[in-house]
């Protein structure tokens, strides 16, 4: 069940025997990509480093993961057709063909983008995605790019926020999209949706 405003997120607990422990959200999202091919479960994730983990106050302690101190929380799990083919993503969604000129999406489950805090409200359990549709000249972006470590490039006219459990979109042209930082290459038809609570992570 999904967090709700004012309840406790989670409980304290330690790594489940069959956890696979991550280094990068990369590394997260190869675990559930090969459980969910293999028509598996998907393992709890032990973070030990990404934006996914930041977002979960992770500190990157493997000890303290398998002690009796670590918060076992659930999370949320990105789902996406790209031009028909399906992929999931742990911590973000970003699809541009420069980060200068032209339009920018990035749909978040995290909060942070590597340094940036690009969804400061973003919550990784609570049925949606933080969307940012970027489409400002380049003057704004360079002033919004100074302010993204704070969170403070929002609000913004050129900056469309939308917090939705689904989205669909052509691309004309074509965007580049990456998942969890990794590229998958130009995209003209992108489908996505939250599936809400199918993740366990420990931090």
């Amino acid at each position: 069940m999904t967090v709700e405003r004012g309840q406790p997120w989670g409980a304290r607990g330690t790594l489940p025997a069959h956890a696979v422990v991550v280094r990068t959200d990369a590394e997260a999202r190869a675990a559930v990509t090969t459980a969910r091919r293999a028509g598996a479960p998907v393992p709890a994730l032990g973070l030990l480093g990404g934006d996914l983990c930041r977002t979960c106050g992770g500190r990157g302690d493997e000890a303290r993961l398998r002690g009796a101190d670590a918060a076992v929380l659930p999370a949320d799990l990105g789902s996406v057709l790209l031009d028909g083919r399906q992929h999931w993503f742990v911590a973000h969604l970003v699809a541009r063909r420069s980060w200068w000129r032209g339009r920018v999406v990035a749909a978040m489950n995290a909060q942070f983008l590597g340094p940036w805090d690009v969804a400061p409200r973003a919550h990784p359990n609570d049925g949606r995605l933080d969307l940012l549709d970027v489409t400002m000249g380049t003057a704004d972006r360079w002033k919004a790019w100074r302010r993204l470590p704070r969170g403070a490039h929002v609000p913004h006219p050129g900056i469309a926020e939308r917090r939705l459990a689904a989205w669909q979109e052509r691309f004309d042209p074509p965007l580049r999209v990456w998942l969890d930082g990794e590229p998958m290459g130009e995209v003209r038809h992108l489908s996505l949706r939250v599936e809400p609570d199918a993740l366990t992570v420990v931090v």
